[in-house]
């Protein structure tokens, strides 16, 4: 549906400056330091060259295009704080695992995957045990019995465990004998089942070919035509190596890549040489300036790790997948080269390991914005770490009313409390930035922004919302989403807010999410977003 209606006739106005087009009879939530709310705006060479109301811009500014939105809701271009772009490009082609109810069901899906997309590994990814009637890991047997000569990965819905059968066992030469720091080959009486764990998945997943430019330049170009569909105008792209930030950049350059990138890079010796020791790159689409660590896996896979065992596997305490002094000493240079650094810390112990290392490395408040991603279960003592040394929480609010169902399970109901705190570590820095950590959620920016103050799921369980006295307003999730999650990226002077001089990204959604009744948020709908001045989403068709 059409929402901008274009006006041909000029704005009369003998002393008007020209601009390159206006908006008028919004609805605009600039997301300011006031969270001013406004009703026109004008844009020029990419950027917002005033904001206010209908009769201020109507007297200083003239366009051949003038948008009357009818009241239409505007927001600034949504910003994911964490997620996998190009990773969410590359699993286009998998099998779509999510959702499934059993793994015939996965079995099911893989069949019909490689009908339509037949290749030499069966891949798919997004199965989640918890969702299944008997909630355990599964098993190769299935697999084996679908695929007994072609390789078979599936990766967990988190990303820390995956699935494998026979042939790729013996591709990847793993016996009993098979042991790995840091990660996990499942057995049960004494067998290999096929599930591997963390640093366990590198075993296989090595020998998966990987795509060629070609192919990853086009899956790439396909991901941000969905995310643009959802409102996305930056991603924060957590773990990436030097070939994908390159292509990548010469993709933005060519303008066919016009989705902003924040580049968080994998902590590889290729990296360090052509980024980290050449100091910081940046582009008006592309920014380099930070490192990812792992610190520990995921709750849902029991690699989260955690002070005391799990209340539910009593014999397990999760997995630290780097050691101590590698993520000390990859601190330590990012701190001497300027950089920025963010963890994956899921555990309580896992979180107290890297505010510790961060502590000592900072040693007083500062603005390097260092990074706890996922800060996930929190220890009471700790929560004050963040504050005292401005260590940013970087959360996912939809990974609360995911693991909703089964996390007390994991920890029970006195560690719980320190779990997805989101407000009570809002409160220590006194902003947040939220993401989703697609493709291990969904790409929908308003699923984490409904997550984040509703705390339920779509179907509105449970009834007046899980954990609410750790809920966000729905302010402070729309901050989350653009200005906070600019903030955390460093970009928060160029994007995240519709102000005169930032870049002109903004979203027309077809309902105003601040007002409208909860359950109605994840169904609203984007009707235009904006890079740049420049219309994105819907396509224009040349």
């Amino acid at each position: 549906m059409a929402v901008l209606l274009v006006s041909t006739a000029n704005l009369s106005c003998k002393r008007a400056e020209t601009v390159d087009f206006i908006v008028k009879n919004s609805v605009t939530y600039t997301v300011d330091n006031n969270f001013k709310v406004s009703t026109s705006f004008a844009v020029k060479d990419g950027k917002f060259l005033a904001v206010g109301t209908n009769d201020e811009i109507e007297k200083s500014y003239r366009a051949d295009h003038v948008y009357d939105l009818g009241g239409k809701s505007v927001y600034p271009g949504f910003y994911d704080a964490h997620c996998h772009f190009a990773g969410y490009a590359g699993n286009l082609r998998k099998a779509d695992l999510a959702g499934t109810t059993s793994f015939a069901e996965i079995c099911d899906r893989l069949i019909e995957n490689q009908k339509v997309n037949p290749s030499a590994w069966v891949q798919g990814r997004g199965w989640d045990q918890n969702d299944w009637p008997v909630s355990k890991f599964p098993d190769r047997k299935e697999l084996d019995k679908i695929f007994p000569e072609k390789p078979v990965y599936l990766t967990r819905i988190d990303g820390h465990a995956a699935v494998v059968n026979s042939a790729a066992l013996k591709l990847a030469e793993i016996d009993d004998n098979t042991k790995i720091k840091g990660g996990e080959i499942i057995k049960e009486n004494g067998r290999i089942t096929g599930v591997l764990v963390d640093n366990a998945m590198e075993l296989v997943s090595r020998l998966i070919p990987e795509m060629n430019e070609k192919e990853e330049a086009l899956a790439l170009l396909q991901a941000q035509k969905n995310c643009f569909s959802v409102g996305l105008t930056t991603v924060a792209d957590a773990g990436l190596g030097t070939g994908t930030v390159k292509l990548m950049d010469s993709l933005q350059k060519a303008q066919l890549l016009k989705m902003r990138v924040f580049a968080m890079l994998s902590a590889t010796e290729e990296n360090f040489k052509e980024f980290v020791s050449k100091g910081i790159y940046k582009t008006d689409h592309l920014n380099v300036r930070s490192v990812k660590l792992f610190a520990d896996g995921a709750l849902g896979s029991r690699g989260a790790l955690m002070l005391k065992p799990y209340t539910d596997a009593p014999e397990k305490s999760g997995l630290q997948v780097n050691d101590n002094e590698y993520l000390k000493d990859i601190c330590q240079k990012c701190y001497d080269a300027g950089y920025q650094v963010e963890t994956h810390c899921i555990g309580d112990s896992a979180n107290r390991l890297m505010l510790t290392i961060y502590k000592d490395i900072l040693q007083t408040k500062n603005d390097r914005r260092w990074r706890i991603e996922h800060s996930q279960i929190i220890h009471p003592d700790d929560f004050r770490i963040f504050g005292d040394y401005n260590i940013i929480p970087s959360v996912q609010t939809s990974h609360a009313t995911s693991d909703m169902y089964w996390a007390v399970d994991r920890v029970g109901p006195e560690r719980i409390k320190g779990g997805y705190a989101y407000k009570q570590l809002l409160e220590q820095n006194g902003w947040i930035p939220n993401g989703s950590d697609f493709p291990v959620e969904q790409i929908n920016p308003l699923f984490g922004f409904f997550a984040g103050f509703a705390r339920m799921d779509q179907s509105g369980f449970p009834a007046g919302g899980w954990m609410m006295e750790n809920a966000l307003s729905r302010q402070d999730c729309l901050k989350a989403m653009t200005i906070w999650a600019a903030k955390s990226c460093f970009e928060e002077l160029e994007r995240g807010s519709i102000e005169a001089g930032k870049m002109a990204d903004f979203v027309v959604l077809d309902e105003d999410i601040m007002k409208i009744e909860p359950l109605r948020v994840p169904k609203t709908k984007v009707l235009e977003t904006w890079i740049g001045g420049e219309k994105v989403f819907p396509a224009i068709e040349r």
